[in-house]
Parts: C-alpha cells; sequence; structure tokens
C-alpha cells in the first residue's frame, strides 16, 4: 500500500519509470529505480527509508502484473521517448514522407563513420515515415575491391543498429541498366567515348578546352561503345565522359568519366562484365530510379552533386534535396579509412576486423557495447555543416548510462602479487553484493592467502594498514614479491575510504584470466564467480567495464570501456 502522503497520480509516475527501466533491462533495478523517482519526484526526497521501501513494495506489485497491465504504463513512456529522442534537425518537403539512403562500398565491415550514415538515415525514415535503403555501391572491383563477407557485415550490424533496412540494392547486379542509360546519352549527345590518356585529358580540362573526341559523331560513339562491352580495346585506351561545360570554374566537373574499362574479376558478379560505372554516374542513376527524395552528403563531396546534375538535366529529372554536413573525427582513431585498415588486418598488425584496437561495428559488439549508445552518441552529434571533433570518452558515457545499473561486480588483480595473512585465526566466508544497492550476493573465501595487484602492493609501505574489501583489516609487516601482513581486524575501523580499500581474490578460488585491451592486454587472476557472466558485460572492479567472452583454460575478457 502506499503511504498517505502519495497520490495515485505519484503511484503512476513511480510505476511508469519501473516500466521504463524494466523495458530497458528486463528486470527492474531497484538503484536504477530509486535514482529516477530521487531525481523526478521531488516529494520522495523527503524520507529517503520511506521512498525506498515504496518503491521495492512498487517493484513487487508491478512484477506481479499481466503483460498487459505492465504495458498500459509502458505506452506512455514510449511516446515520450520518441519525441526526446528525435535530436535532429527537420529536412526540407519532408512532411509525405522520405525515401533516404545509405550507400557504402563494402571493402570493409562498417566503421564507426558507417554508423553515422547508417544511424542518421534511417532515424530520419523513422521520424517522417517512408523508406529506409541500403544500396551497396559496389562498381569498383580492383582500386576498392569489395570483400564478399562485408555484404553480410553490412547486413548485420544495421539491424543490430536497430537500423534494419526496407530495400538492399546491389549496385553490381544492376550494371545491364546504367548501359541502358549510358546508350540514351549516348545517343542524344550528351556523352561520348574519349581516347585520351589522364595527362592528356588533364591538359585540356585545366585549359578549358574540348578535347578532340568531344564532338565524335553519335553513331560511332555507339559504335566505339559497342567495341568497349565486346573487349575490343584495353584499359585505359577509351573512357566515355559525361559532357558538361569544358568552361566551368570547377575543372573537377569539367567532362568528367562515367564508365571505364577494369579487367577484374568482380566478387559478386565475377567475370560478367568489365565496363563499370563510376560512383557518379551510378549513384545519379540509382537515386533517381530508387526515388530517393533526400540525400545526406558529407560537404566534401558536393562536386558529386555538381556532376550529377548535368545527367538529371539531360533526362529532365528533379533532383533529390541534399544535406550537407561536415565530417566527425574521433579523437583516439583519427582518419577512419577503410582501405588503411584493410591493409593493416590483411598484413597481420591486427587480430581480425574485430579487434578491440579497431573502430569497426563488428569491434564494438565485441567489446559488449549497446547499440542505443551508439545511436544516442551520433544522434547528439546533429548533421550540421561544421566538422566535429569528438572523443571516444563521450560514447563511453551514453554506454555507461545503460550498463551501469546492470552489469554485476567481480574482483580482478591484473600484474598480482600474493600476499600471506598472518595471525589469521579463522576463514571466513565473505559476501559481497552483486551490484551497488543489491540484495543479492555473491561470496567469496576470506582466507590466508590472497592476490591483490603490484601497483597497489607496491604503494604500501611496512606498518601501513589497508583494508581487503569486504574482508578484513591487514598491517604491512613485509615487502617482496610474496607480500608478508599481519591480521588487524575484521571491522573497518581506522580504515579511511578510498585508496586504502582495496580489491583481492582468494588463491584457491582464482582463475587465470587474461583481458583483451585497447593499449594492453592484462593478465592476472578473477574470482571464479565471473564464469557465471559469459557473454555479458561485467564491471572488474576498480579497473573496468568488461565483456566475458569464453573459459577455456584461462577466463577470456574483452576490454569494454572504464
Amino acid at each position: 500500500m502506499m503511504s498517505s502522503t502519495e497520490s495515485n497520480n505519484t503511484r503512476d509516475k513511480i510505476l511508469r519509470i519501473i516500466a521504463a527501466n524494466a523495458a530497458k533491462y528486463g528486470k527492474p533495478n531497484l538503484k536504477a529505480v530509486m535514482g529516477k523517482v530521487m531525481a523526478e519526484i521531488p516529494e520522495m526526497r523527503d524520507n529517503p527509508k520511506e521512498a525506498i521501501e515504496i518503491v521495492r513494495n512498487l517493484i513487487s506489485e508491478f512484477e506481479a502484473l499481466s503483460e498487459a497491465e505492465k504495458k498500459r504504463f509502458l505506452e506512455g513512456v514510449e511516446e515520450k521517448k520518441v519525441v526526446k529522442e528525435h535530436h535532429l534537425p527537420p529536412l526540407e518537403r519532408a512532411e509525405k514522407g522520405v525515401v533516404m539512403r545509405f550507400a557504402p562500398n563494402p571493402n570493409g565491415p562498417p566503421t564507426l563513420g558507417s554508423a553515422r550514415g547508417i544511424i542518421v538515415n534511417s532515424e530520419y525514415v523513422r521520424m517522417y515515415g517512408g523508406k529506409f535503403i541500403l544500396r551497396f555501391d559496389d562498381t569498383d572491383p580492383r582500386t576498392k575491391r569489395p570483400m564478399i563477407e562485408a555484404y553480410d557485415w553490412y547486413l548485420e550490424d544495421c539491424e543490430w543498429l536497430d537500423a534494419k533496412p526496407d530495400e538492399v540494392v546491389y549496385a553490381s547486379k544492376r550494371i545491364s541498366m546504367y548501359y541502358d542509360y549510358l546508350m540514351k546519352l549516348l545517343e542524344m549527345g550528351k556523352a561520348y567515348p574519349c581516347f585520351c590518356s589522364q595527362a592528356e585529358f588533364k591538359k585540356y580540362r585545366d585549359s578549358g578546352q574540348e578535347c578532340p573526341h568531344r564532338n565524335t559523331a553519335v553513331e560511332d560513339s555507339l559504335e566505339i561503345w559497342e567495341k568497349m562491352l565486346e573487349g575490343v580495346y584495353q584499359e585505359g585506351e577509351v573512357a566515355v565522359r559525361i559532357k558538361t561545360d569544358m568552361r566551368h570554374k570547377d575543372p573537377a566537373i569539367r567532362d568528367w568519366v562515367a564508365f571505364r574499362i577494369i579487367y577484374a574479376s568482380h566478387p559478386v558478379v565475377g567475370d560478367a562484365y568489365h565496363v563499370y560505372p563510376t560512383l557518379d554516374f551510378e549513384s545519379a542513376i540509382e537515386d533517381h530510379v530508387l526515388g530517393i527524395t533526400h540525400i545526406l552528403r558529407g560537404k566534401d563531396l558536393m562536386d558529386s552533386e555538381r556532376r550529377q546534375r548535368y545527367i538529371y538535366q539531360y533526362f529532365g529529372w528533379e533532383y533529390p534535396i541534399t544535406k550537407l554536413w561536415g565530417k566527425v573525427s574521433i579523437f583516439e582513431f583519427g582518419k577512419l579509412s577503410t582501405s588503411q585498415l584493410r591493409k593493416e588486418v590483411e598484413a597481420g598488425r591486427y587480430r581480425g576486423w574485430d579487434d578491440v584496437r579497431l573502430p569497426t561495428i563488428k569491434a564494438f559488439r565485441r567489446r559488449g557495447f549497446r547499440p542505443e549508445a551508439i545511436r544516442k552518441f551520433f544522434l547528439s552529434l546533429g548533421v550540421s555543416e561544421n566538422d566535429v571533433s569528438v572523443s571516444l570518452k563521450n560514447l563511453y558515457a551514453e554506454n555507461r548510462k545503460l550498463v551501469d545499473s546492470e552489469a554485476n561486480r567481480y574482483f580482478f588483480v591484473a600484474d598480482p602479487v600474493k600476499i600471506v595473512i598472518e595471525d589469521l585465526e579463522e576463514v571466513r566466508e565473505v559476501k559481497i553484493p552483486l551490484k551497488p544497492g543489491s540484495d543479492v550476493f555473491r561470496t567469496l573465501k576470506g582466507e590466508q592467502e590472497v592476490y591483490i595487484t603490484s601497483s597497489d602492493w607496491n604503494r604500501f609501505e611496512k606498518g601501513e594498514i589497508f583494508r581487503l574489501k569486504e574482508f578484513c583489516n591487514v598491517e604491512v609487516v613485509g615487502e617482496g614479491r610474496i607480500g608478508k601482513v599481519r591480521f588487524v581486524s575484521w571491522e573497518m575501523g581506522e580504515v579511511k575510504k578510498g585508496k586504502n580499500i582495496i580489491h583481492w581474490v582468494p588463491v584457491s578460488e582464482a582463475i587465470k584470466c587474461m583481458v583483451e585491451g585497447v593499449d594492453r592486454d592484462c593478465e592476472g587472476y578473477a574470482e571464479r564467480n565471473a564464469v557465471s557472466d559469459i557473454g555479458k558485460v561485467v564491471q572488474f572492479e576498480r579497473f573496468a567495464f568488461c565483456r566475458i567472452e569464453e573459459m577455456d583454460t584461462v577466463l577470456k575478457c574483452i576490454y569494454t570501456h572504464p
């Protein structure tokens, strides 16, 4: 029963908080719920002890409800949450719905840079309704050769990021369609085959002069195109250019290449083609065919739109609304180049694409990050044209909000030192909460020989008293690799809170543990209780949040974040 100081309105508020917490973590967490209650309901702060009892009772009451009744409390919370999470500015002419696309070249797995495009495009579709398309712009079989595994990696990571595409398109499977559009442009006299070398055309381009092949007759252009498809020409011998303005103020816009010859097998279509469209041509056609309404594009790629608008003008199409955004640089990774990462992975510098040191989504999934944290992180950055430099600390903070209240706590001793406790007359069972404020405990054997970290041991001087957390106080009586200490008391007594209370692992219950880290790997001992949380993120006290990956001869863990 609620106390007389609380109204039904307050009761419903608390139940909604409980419902939201249960929806996020599967089961309501008393500490997390209390924090929210005290922050949002001021009257509950008057009597904290009574408030805890009320919340505990309401949690029990909530858990006894039917699923339909639980949903009633959650519906209002979810409606509020949707409004709160939209950090994005409005899109022009989007009221009737949008069709947005994320168009990667799958020459490696998605990185954090990819995640931004996936998340923001999908979020706009969520805001306005419509369709989110994942389009693989995979028409470069050599310079940025696609990885066959990467196609599935993108699909998996999109779904994991709560951005499952409504449609998936493979440009490499639609090359014949691009041929059809190119034929029309040749027939219109808006494209032409060019036999200039790159160096020769550069001279014409830079001087604003037309090359000798620009005015090739339509019949001759079509015949050369057919010969290109038949394999008559060698690589670099001829390319097809789109006619633009050879006196355009930006030389990059002048008569750009739409098709080139590449004799290389493609991982998806094999040797079916050897005349491939450039990204600007393929993307221009696809954006029209797919009905893309809005394009998010890096401001450094604005020349793509300027080139593509010539095709749209020739066909009488309306170009999608374009929103330019600045680059996001993540301090710890610098420039996110998938091509460079691929070279380093293939050279053996990393253990694989899910190496914890890499900026790939595979790596962050392996580290135990929550997709909600990554979504919130990128949505909070917005889509302005300003370049943004940000630290991973911001992402760590978002993820910590999600995992802190549910991660079980354990002891892990890195670079261990064994200490022997003299004058310890009895072995005690030490009970430690699985997480702060929890009424569920784990047990450790408080025995004579325990491991502590060398960093702790090395800072204590002879005669100094410190406490083994929840166990006992000891005094340093000897130095060396095997430490000698003397039992002082069971109670905390004069030991000050803070650095003189340390974690430990009993020797008889220690298991070898290795943490694969970002800066370095750490070896040591963990308490055996941690084995029960394989596959989950835990907090190794005074060390870091880690995901427990597997138990073989050692307990293998992956560093998540501080």
